[in-house]
């Protein structure tokens, strides 16, 4: 797992890079703001519920929450499932609102 700031993440989606983002959040964080991500709350992950994203096992995933400690959580369990490049956006949503707003 490697860090990821909201610069360099913001950066590459305004460039118009296709990511694989991965919203491990609640439903509701998920309804009153994202970025884009799949959403896939921890609980799932940690239950083994990947099926949707096995496709990714060899692509970057960019795994995101509040404020990054649940995905940084679901990156490490990700790396055991197999996942050979998980990143975790440090300060999850929060620090993302910070810089650039909702």
């Amino acid at each position: 797992m490697i860090p990821i700031n909201a610069e360099e993440v913001k950066m590459r989606m305004d460039a118009g890079e296709k990511l694989n983002l991965l919203d491990v959040r609640e439903p509701h964080e998920h309804d009153e703001f994202n970025i884009g991500g799949t959403l896939i709350p921890l609980g799932k992950i940690l239950s083994m519920q990947t099926e949707e994203i096995e496709d990714l096992k060899n692509q970057e995933v960019i795994c995101y929450c509040r404020s990054g400690q649940r995905s940084m959580q679901a990156c490490l369990m990700l790396e055991t499932f197999g996942f050979t490049d998980t990143k975790n956006l440090t300060g999850g949503m929060l620090g993302w609102k910070e810089k650039f707003g909702s």
